[in-house]
């Protein structure tokens, strides 16, 4: 069943947590471009979560920055 996304910003850490699911024990984790770290499901290699690093500090920077990854967006039911 698809989910929708959570955002959750961590200002201690000054991290921005984006989630399709609960993080888990097993899933695989990268470090990006640009200081993101990406979770990813173990058997089907898909984007599960992205943490951003340091979102406070990128806002103030500028308001417009991409992340390197591809994303479909649709209304859920």
């Amino acid at each position: 069943m698809d989910t929708g996304l959570t955002f959750h910003y961590d200002r201690t850490g000054d991290i921005l947590y984006i989630n399709k699911c609960e993080p888990y024990l097993g899933q695989e984790s990268e470090l990006l471009e640009d200081e993101i770290v990406v979770r990813l499901n173990p058997k089907t290699n898909a984007v599960e979560n992205l943490e951003i690093l340091f979102f406070s500090k990128r806002m103030e920077q500028t308001s417009d920055w991409k992340i390197p990854v591809l994303a479909e967006l649709r209304l859920a039911a």
